[in-house]
């Protein structure tokens, strides 16, 4: 949870296409596909975001809400990009989205090392605290994190996609989140103080 807090701490102030790259994915839970995010697929007056089914692994589209945390970051960063094109391109070309490497590059210019923090990683540790906090039933959290059932009866049966269960769920992460950078703040202004 430290090297997770300390992540929000390092992104202070940065809405650069990465930084805001890095608090979307913090937020949202799916790191493979913010890289080709699109304007078109944000349905800002519901908050959502609808991943279409070509880009799913199970490929089946995915509705992702966005709490108000996301909203704000997508707002900060809409203008930046021309028509419905990526939300975050890569900063050479507003044609291509981001590299697969440049999130972890980010991570690292930031001062994680490889075994501390990954792009990807925020979704181990994101199951692990919404699960140990009880955030929202396990099968919301798992829709969130857009794993398949692992029972072949249930998975062909059982088509609940539990999007109420996991806007609320969204909210609470990106507030638990918000709690993680203040208190970490409120420990670095302390450290300040004493030290």
């Amino acid at each position: 949870m430290d090297a997770f807090s300390r992540f929000g701490m390092g992104l202070s102030g940065n809405r650069s296409n990465l930084g805001a790259a890095l608090l979307i994915l913090a937020l949202t839970m799916v790191p493979g596909e913010i890289r080709h995010m699109r304007k078109s697929e944000l349905i800002i007056s519901k908050a959502i975001w609808r991943i279409p089914a070509e880009r799913m692994k199970m490929r089946r589209p995915l509705d992702v809400p966005l709490s108000k945390q996301a909203l704000a970051i997508i707002g900060e960063v809409w203008d930046l990009t021309r028509g419905n094109g990526l939300l975050l391109p890569s900063i050479r070309s507003n044609l291509k989205p981001l590299s697969e490497n440049a999130l972890n590059s980010a991570l690292r210019r930031m001062g994680y090392s490889k075994d501390e923090m990954t792009a990807h990683g925020f979704r181990s540790t994101a199951s692990t605290i919404c699960n140990e906090r009880r955030l929202a039933d396990a099968e919301a959290i798992e829709v969130a994190l857009a794993h398949q059932d692992e029972d072949d009866v249930r998975r062909v049966y059982n088509r609940a996609l539990y999007l109420k269960e996991r806007t609320v769920l969204m909210q609470r992460w990106a507030d638990l989140l918000d709690e993680f950078r203040q208190h970490l703040s409120s420990n670095k202004q302390l450290n300040n103080k004493i030290g």
